[in-house]
């Protein structure tokens, strides 16, 4: 099943174009690789797809909803509860700690703290990270706060995890650790992921590779 959609899209940035005609199309369950160097669009490209931009032109349709046509209000609704997000960085809130960073999506949708937290352990040691659940983000490493920072975006059960160079900021042992635990937790979960990268290595987990180059965008066929 289709789950994600996106078609002709043109984004620019004052006089400098990001997109030209880009598309994708994701399914269920699917593992997508964006790929590109520096400053090809591919971090445009997903942040018209989770809606965080709107295109100057072409459509963006999640489970047949023209994500255009929504205020910024549902938009925000849709990253709140079907949408999941990884960055570079983590972007933990610093003054919490663990425990309550994974947590507060769920304590944002109105669960009690008692569940949220509940469920947080949870998702803490699926990422074998159960052991920071009481540190703050600036006591742990790197490694440690990219797993936390998929425990979170996989708490709410989302529909896609868009994912914008997960492992940018670890080496690579550290990075591997993290795409095996992050790609295992969402298979078993059916979420799809649209994975930013411009590390082959990191690109091989997915199941399908897209480039984007210029601004444009095209299917990268797999040898075998």
């Amino acid at each position: 099943m289709t789950l994600l959609v996106a078609e002709d899209l043109h984004k620019a940035f004052g006089p400098t174009p990001a997109l030209v005609g880009a598309g994708l199309s994701i399914g269920a369950g699917e593992i997508v690789a964006i790929m590109g160097p520096s400053g090809s669009g591919k971090s445009t490209l997903l942040h018209c797809l989770a809606g965080i931009l709107r295109p100057d032109r072409g459509t963006v349709r999640y489970q047949d909803v023209d994500l255009g046509s929504l205020s910024d209000g549902k938009r925000s609704e849709l990253r709140r509860t079907e949408f999941g997000f990884v960055f570079q960085f983590g972007q933990l809130v610093p003054e919490l700690t663990c425990l309550e960073n994974v947590a507060l999506p769920l304590r944002l949708a109105g669960l009690k703290r008692r569940d949220a937290e509940s469920r947080a352990v949870e998702g803490l040691a699926r990422l074998e990270v159960a052991d920071v659940a009481g540190k703050r983000p600036g006591e742990t490493s790197g490694g440690q706060g990219q797993r936390v920072a998929v425990a979170r975006a996989l708490v709410t059960s989302p529909k896609v995890i868009f994912a914008d160079e997960p492992t940018g900021a670890l080496d690579s042992l550290n990075g591997e650790r993290v795409m095996t635990l992050f790609l295992g937790a969402v298979r078993a979960s059916g979420t799809a992921v649209v994975l930013v990268t411009h590390e082959p290595r990191v690109a091989a987990y997915a199941d399908r590779e897209v480039v984007v180059r210029d601004g444009r965008s095209r299917e990268v066929e797999r040898a075998g």
